[in-house]
Parts: structure tokens; sequence; C-alpha cells
């Protein structure tokens, strides 16, 4: 039997498109009751949270039932419960479908929204979002962009099938094409292919470039350009490093507009902060559909603003 196959399904509905959280009780501990492993294991939250949820009756166990404070720790034991949404500021761009069928999603995902619940954005992200909007609860995520990315991202209606959809991203079976605006070198060579070793490290905001075996991939071309402005060019990524993209233009000395990391960190953007979207998009992804073998290439609509319109975006 699987370890999938161990879990007991959700005694919990989801909360405006979020998911419980689900804690496994380790299979060995020191712990006397299930509150006290709770308590250390959940220490970032604050003084007394563990406990103000023991005290609301909103832990409960695989039987929907509240645990009890003093309820003996039980190894193995799964509890459920709902964290406290952050306070968020609504991201006011549209989400746009480009595709549905009974096995995928596929959006037009606008700058600042994140992908997927995590730290201070939950409710105010693209999954969460759809599965209230779509009424589809049990949809997730085959990949992810960047909160400041805009562009393509594919989600899942069947979690049984989610694997074979993220297994596309993982063995590179998906091509991806990004638009990028940022400022234009004449002594810049393109196209060319960057390889380099992409290192991020887990509570820092940027990522960087160590000597080593490379771990990111990038081809970058010219677009076009306009003289005494920016150029558009088209990236070409074959893995997927966090920031990949960015670290790459930057290294190449032509930083991506509108980035508050690279070259410089001066992120992260405050959330609210919509005046000048990263100019990174996430234009094209074509791939074999696993499940049904259909040939799929999608299409963004959307339009980076500082080549539509610079001096709009640059006015921000």
């Amino acid at each position: 039997m699987s370890r999938r196959s161990r879990i007991p399904p959700s005694p919990l509905p989801q909360r405006l498109g979020v998911d419980p959280v689900r804690v496994r009780l380790p299979a060995e501990g020191r712990w006397a009751t299930a509150r006290e492993y709770l308590a250390e294991r959940l220490s970032g939250a604050g003084a007394g949270v563990v406990e103000g949820l023991f005290a609301a009756g909103r832990i409960v166990g695989a039987d929907g039932r509240a645990v009890a404070p003093d309820a003996a720790y039980v190894p193995g034991m799964f509890v459920w419960f709902h964290r406290e949404l952050p306070d968020e500021v609504p991201v006011p761009f549209p989400l746009e479908v480009v595709h549905r069928d009974e096995h995928i999603v596929v959006v037009d995902k606008p700058h600042f929204l994140a992908t997927t619940p995590r730290g201070s954005h939950v409710t105010e992200t693209a999954l969460a979002r759809l599965r209230r909007e779509l009424g589809i609860p049990a949809l997730g995520a085959a990949h992810r962009l960047d909160r400041l990315t805009a562009g393509l991202v594919l989600f899942t209606v069947r979690p049984e099938e989610r694997g074979a959809y993220q297994s596309l991203f993982r063995d590179r079976r998906v091509r991806k094409e990004y638009e990028a605006v940022a400022p234009y070198d004449p002594s810049l060579v393109l196209p060319r292919t960057v390889r380099s070793r992409i290192v991020k490290d887990r509570g820092v905001l940027a990522a960087y470039e160590v000597q080593g075996e490379p771990n990111a991939v990038s081809r970058v071309e010219l677009m076009e350009h306009r003289t005494g402005g920016p150029a558009r060019y088209r990236l070409l990524p074959s893995t997927g490093q966090t920031h990949q993209l960015r670290v790459h233009m930057n290294t190449l000395g032509v930083p991506i507009l509108g980035d508050p990391l690279y070259p410089v960190v001066t992120g992260p953007v405050p959330a609210g902060d919509f005046r000048r979207p990263l100019q990174l998009l996430a234009r094209a992804l074509d791939f074999t559909d696993p499940v049904t073998g259909a040939e799929h290439r999608f299409r963004s609509a959307r339009a980076l603003t500082a080549w539509s319109s610079h001096a709009d975006w640059a006015g921000r």
C-alpha cells in the first residue's frame, strides 16, 4: 500500500479555496500529548496560537471530531486545522482562462498574483481564485510562475492525474517560451545560450550563480529594439531553476525592467504596489498531453507594458 493511499481524506472543507493544514504525528517521539507536539512543531506561528486552536475545537482528527487539549500522543495520527488567513490586498487584475477541459485548466496569470498559497499570499493566489471561481476544489498546480511574472500556468483537474502533468515539467517535455523587455546593448551578441549553476538559499530573496556543473540553461534571442529605448527578447529556458531567466538576463548586463532583485535588491515589492510590473511574460506552452495524447499549443494574449507603452510604464 502506498503512503498516499494511507492518508485519510480531509474531514474539513476548503476555506476560500484554501486547503486545511494537515499534520501527521511522528512515529516516535517524547511528547505526552498531541498538543505538546503541535506547540513545538508550530512554534513559529506565535505564542498561544496552538493553545487557542485547541481551545476553540479547531484541530480535528480523521473522524472530524475536535482533538481534546489533553488527548494522548498517538504515533502516526493525522490532524487537520485551518490556519488564520492573513489580510491580503486584492490583486485587481483578471485571471484569464485560456483552455479548460476535463483534465486541465490553462490560465493567463497577471503580474503580482502568486500561483499557489505561500507565506502572506494565500487567498489572493491563482489556485485559490480558480478553485472558487470555477468550482473545482480538487484543482492543483502542475508548475509555478513567480508572483511578479505574468503568463501561462497549467493546472490539473483530477488529483490522480497531477503527477503525469507535473512530470512534463520535471522531465523537460514542455517547450516554454518567455518574453522580456530589458535595456538594449548593441555590443551583446545574440542569440546565445547561457549556462550556469544557480543557487537559491531559503529565506534569501535573490538567487546567485556559483562555480560548478551548470543546472540552468537559457537561450536568449533579440526580437526587436528601439533607438534610444529598450529591447524585446525571446527567452527559451530548458531548465527551471528559481529566477533563472532573471539571473541570466542580469548576467548578460541587460536586467529585466521592473526587477526588484537584479541587479540590486530593492524588494520585495510591497503588497498593493502595482505600479511597475516586472517585464517578464510566460508567452507560450507547447506539450503533448500525457493523458489524452493531444498536441497542445497555448499562447498568452498579454502585452508587456514597457514595450507597448514605455512612457506609461516608466511614469507609473
